[in-house]
């Protein structure tokens, strides 16, 4: 009975299945129709795209072969002549270029070619517009020449077009073929700066890799792998680790290959004498600590000469772009007024030599300031915690043969797809989530964020009341009173915010550096007790004594929850994302996995730290008294344009509105005397010249010009609320 009762119920099951299926083909067919339709759509789009990117290979493939002409005309002819490319040859090698002298003149002489093609068109352009459109001056169409010559007065224009058309193909093929010819001389000069600039740090990895008992071999690995802490010199060291590796050099005749092509003289100098301590048996660890505080000294050399120029060019631009124009624009406008000049010289001055001038001398201060390195790279840690959106494994995406058609695509596969789609959505309201509770965190990361709000807004604040009198702003002059105090508001809604995030980006960067010396201190002191790494790590984050205290109670949780102490590590020098931290925490992880023994090397980098921290406060401190005097020379001219307003132009207007009044012939004096024109035109002298000081002071005192932002805001509003208030 129960079988029979069993076996009656699956017929019943499969009775109701078949029905089912029975009913439910409309609904199959429409669901099938629809997928049918978005693979059709995919193909459609696929077969496009695969059509595009084969006319770009087949476009790349044709430049390609017409780069290479120069090269099978002239290249036999340029390898006979090697010993006149040595130098460039050398400097390709010494600026990292991967090509060889051959090819690179190669392709400077297309590249050239085609510029001067370029030119011939637009010499063709400028001599129609010349000749047809505009017409030739009459000093040109009423040329005469001896009657032997006179035949050649029909032809002027045609002398003319070729003269203009060679002018503009020669100029801009001669010019871009000199280029060609300075650039790796200028790529070189770079590298040599950078190379310079972080040999010390360099050396000091090497001093605390070797003292923990890593041979020199392994050291040269663990530097050429750090290419993101040590930039160029780990390119030079990679190279040394190249030659050994895939060309089969010893260490010797490696070390010998790249003092040879280096750009840095004191790169050399430091192989030159690895070579001699190595073939004397000497002891490497003692030469890379001598050679460490060698070049930190040389570095503080360095930067006294530089401080010291920063000061000429202080005292340089004071006088050149502060009081000189101040006495020109005085004098101009005296003569103005006096009927014996125009005020085409002040406008000069104030309009194009004050910003253009201002200009020049903050780009001189950042082509001579030794070359910032920004935010360094991520580190790599050996467990991999990643928080933020995943993409689509590459085996689950969608794929399309020749045709646009979907291939390999099966019920599984769109199964998990669709798990990955759902996955990445909700990551995607999870961090919309986290911007709407906290909406600063990008500007406070990255302050330049703040200008996709401000740009707009400074605009709508600009062209809409604009727009609003469009009809009553017909005269240039009642458009320019419009349009200034809503142009400074403007200024200020870019510039506020953009001055505040990074100032308080910068305090907290400078804050946590501060910390790092103390906080590698304390942990060489115990670790020098017998402490291990972690339980001086835990031991400190119990204390809350600085800003940095809590970063390392960050250290420690990662530490307790089964990280690594040097993913630990690592994970905090990946959020603070500054240069001194990244590189002693580094040089800590390297040393760590090599010994458990890093006292020293804790002391080292320390030291390192410390060394960067006392050069950058002794730069502010040296600075500091120009920024003060940038800021009193704005003010002196803040001050005196002030006086000749409310003095010395009042009583020179009242008196020319007597001599109207009693019907005085004044001729050139005082005959079209406007006292509000010449108040504006000295209120966008303040205002100017209250922006451009302020650059200027920020790119002295800390080497970037977002710094000086914080400084123009304050002068632009003392010239701004002087000329507003009290004229």
């Amino acid at each position: 009975m129960t079988e029979t009762k069993e076996t009656s119920d699956e017929l019943i099951k499969t009775d109701q299945a078949d029905t089912i299926s029975d009913e439910s083909p409309s609904l199959q067919e429409k669901t099938n129709e629809g997928t049918s339709r978005d693979s059709k759509k995919k193909s459609r789009r696929a077969k496009k795209k695969f059509d595009t990117n084969n006319y770009t290979k087949k476009v790349s493939l044709y430049f390609n072969i017409l780069k290479k002409i120069p090269y099978v005309l002239v290249g036999d002819k340029i390898k006979a002549r090697k010993e006149n490319y040595e130098n460039l040859q050398k400097q390709l090698n010494q600026a990292r270029i991967p090509i060889s002298h051959e090819m690179y003149i190669s392709n400077a002489i297309f590249y050239s070619i085609a510029a001067g093609i370029v030119g011939a068109i637009i010499g063709l352009f400028l001599t129609y517009t010349t000749i047809v459109l505009v017409g030739l001056p009459e000093k040109i169409t009423n040329i005469t020449f001896s009657p032997r010559f006179a035949v050649l007065l029909e032809f002027k224009e045609i002398f003319l077009a070729f003269f203009i058309t060679s002018v503009f193909m020669i100029g801009m093929g001669g010019i871009v073929y000199a280029l060609f010819m300075l650039f790796p001389g200028l790529q070189a000069s770079e590298r040599k700066a950078k190379i310079d600039m972080q040999l010390p740090y360099a050396v000091t990895f090497m001093y605390a890799l070797s003292k923990s008992g890593m041979n020199i071999i392994d050291v040269f690995r663990a530097l050429a792998n750090s290419h993101d802490t040590y930039g160029e010199v780990s390119k030079e060291v990679d190279s040394i680790v190249r030659d050994m590796d895939y060309f089969g050099h010893d260490l010797r005749t490696a070390l010998s290959n790249a003092s040879e092509i280096t750009p840095s003289d004191r790169f050399q100098d430091l192989i030159y004498n690895l070579l001699t301590v190595i073939d004397s048996g000497g002891n490497i660890p003692n030469y890379f600590r001598d050679k460490s505080e060698q070049y930190l000294v040389r570095a503080e050399v360095d930067q006294k000469g530089f401080l010291e120029t920063l000061g000429l060019l202080a005292e340089s631009y004071v006088t050149a772009f502060v009081a000189g124009p101040l006495f020109i624009i005085i004098m101009g406008v005296m003569m103005a007024v006096m009927g014996s000049g125009t005020t085409t010289m002040v406008y000069a001055i104030i309009y194009a030599v004050l910003p253009v001038g201002s200009l020049m001398f903050v780009v001189m201060i950042s082509i001579i300031t030794p070359t910032e390195l920004g935010e360094p790279k991520l580190l790599p840690t050996n467990q991999t915690l990643d928080h933020g959106i995943p993409v689509i494994p590459k085996d689950l995406e969608q794929r399309f043969d020749e045709n646009g058609e979907l291939a390999d695509e099966t019920e599984e596969k769109v199964r998990e797809r669709g798990y990955f789609e759902g996955f990445i959505k909700s990551k995607k309201s999870l961090a919309l989530r986290n911007i709407v509770k906290n909406p600063l965190a990008p500007m406070f990361k990255n302050p330049l964020t703040t200008l996709v709000l401000t740009i707009p807004v400074a605009l709508l604040v600009t062209l809409v009341p604009m727009l609003m009198n469009i009809n009553s702003l017909r005269n240039p002059m009642l458009l320019v009173d419009f349009l200034d105090d809503k142009l400074v508001f403007a200024l200020f809604i870019i510039i506020v915010p953009l001055s505040i995030f990074h100032e308080i980006k910068a305090r907290r960067k400078r804050k946590l550096e501060n910390s790092v010396p103390d906080f590698l201190k304390k942990l060489a002191s115990t670790n020098e007790t017998g402490m291990t790494l972690r339980d001086s790590i835990r031991l400190m984050a119990k204390s809350n004594t600085d800003s940095l205290s809590r970063e390392i109670r960050k250290i420690w949780h990662d530490i307790f929850w089964g990280l690594e102490i040097n993913d630990g590590l690592i994970r905090f020098a990946n959020r603070l994302r500054t240069q001194v931290v990244t590189r002693s925490l580094s040089l800590i992880t390297k040393a760590n996995e090599s010994s458990g023994d890093i006292g020293e090397v804790l002391m080292v980098a320390a030291r390192d730290a410390a060394s960067e921290q006392g050069m950058k406060r002794e730069r502010n401190m040296s600075m500091m008294i120009y920024i003060v005097i940038i800021y009193i020379s704005f003010l002196v001219f803040v001050g005196v344009i002030y006086v000749i307003s409310t003095t010395f132009l009042s009583e020179m207007a009242a008196a020319g509105e007597q001599m109207a009044a009693s019907g005085s012939q004044t001729g050139g004096f005082l005959g079209s005397f406007d006292l509000d024109a010449y108040t504006r035109l000295f209120k966008h002298a303040s205002i100017i010249q209250g922006l451009s000081s302020g650059l200027m002071a920020g790119a002295m005192g800390e080497g970037s010009v977002m710094a000086g932002l914080k400084h123009s805001t304050i002068m632009v509003a003392i010239g701004y609320t002087i000329f507003t208030l009290f004229i």
